[in-house]
């Protein structure tokens, strides 16, 4: 017995080493497969740009964590690999208008350059704080300034008080690390992006939804706009807001149809409207404002947040 079991022992270990060794090569071919292109410490991000097979990444390193900022697809430029910035893109079905678009929140630019290509007559304005940022994405992203295609350097707040422009559709998708940056969050923040706002006009922003920052981002955006709207991106919550009537859903339909019929979107936006839940009842975060805005501090807080499916609920079809 103490011999077959020493046996038993004997085969068990070398079957643990040889999955060791093979996971090893794995783990190292895996590793060989992704190639860091480039390294950039900026002013205000530490940017990582690796290639994986046909895929670029563009990473930002914080408080030594790792964040995705953009997946570029190298085989197909229409193609948006991270499932949120596909929902990034309904706002055309809520505007009544499409002749331009304000982005704040660059990143690798894959978002804007998908509706830049889909839409050519839309006039398109990317605002990105930092210019290594841009460069990067100018380097490795397939993005480039073109007529109906600008890409600024400021602060997203800063750019929208200077300019005269009023628009169609804001995206906001600026982040620092985990957060974004506080002043692009409280109610005088929304008050201006809603007097830049065209007629009929709408904001998308991507929102955190799993501390409690998102209580108080949708508590304050609520301040300013009497409809707010969610998208379930896996794992990001796209929100939408507007002033006016609540739109229906055939009205939503109606436009989306329209948008494809002329434009043929890689991701048909009545697809993503499937997913459109709306915000039922008012939310009880704290308001964050220029002079109250803790950001850093309520993404430290978990316990008691808010799911933000408790406080929306799918359309009347």
């Amino acid at each position: 017995m103490q011999y077959r079991h020493n046996a038993a022992a004997r085969a068990c270990y070398g079957l643990l080493a040889a999955l060791s060794i093979a996971l090893g090569i794995l783990a190292g071919a895996a590793a060989a497969a992704r190639e860091l292109l480039e390294e950039r410490n900026s002013n205000y991000n530490n940017i990582y740009v690796y290639k994986d097979d046909k895929y670029i990444t563009m990473t930002f390193g914080h408080n030594k964590r790792f964040y995705t900022e953009t997946v570029y697809d190298t085989t197909n430029e229409l193609v948006l690999p991270v499932a949120y910035t596909r929902y990034m893109t309904v706002g055309l079905a809520y505007s009544s208008g499409l002749a331009n678009l304000l982005e704040i929140g660059f990143g690798g630019g894959r978002t804007a350059w998908y509706l830049h290509k889909h839409v050519p007559a839309l006039d398109i304005t990317a605002v990105e704080l930092d210019p290594a940022v841009v460069e990067l994405a100018k380097k490795y992203f397939g993005v480039r300034s073109e007529e109906r295609f600008k890409i600024a350097v400021a602060d997203g707040r800063s750019f929208m008080l200077k300019s005269k422009d009023t628009w169609n559709v804001v995206m906001i998708d600026a982040y620092r690390g985990p957060f974004v940056p506080f002043h692009l969050l409280t109610e005088e923040f929304y008050k201006l992006v809603k007097s830049k706002l065209k007629p009929g006009g709408v904001v998308v922003q991507n929102i955190e939804p799993t501390t409690m920052m998102f209580d108080s981002a949708i508590a304050t955006i609520q301040r300013v706009f009497p409809n707010v709207e969610f998208y379930d991106a896996g794992g990001n919550v796209v929100a939408v807001a507007y002033d006016g009537p609540r739109q229906t859903h055939s009205a939503l339909s109606a436009r989306a149809d329209a948008v494809q019929k002329e434009y043929r979107l890689l991701y048909p936006l009545n697809e993503i409207l499937k997913e459109r839940r709306i915000v039922n009842r008012t939310v009880p975060g704290k308001i964050l404002t220029d002079d109250f805005a803790p950001v850093e501090s309520l993404l430290a807080i978990q316990k008691h947040n808010r799911k933000w499916e408790e406080i929306s609920e799918p359309p009347e079809k």
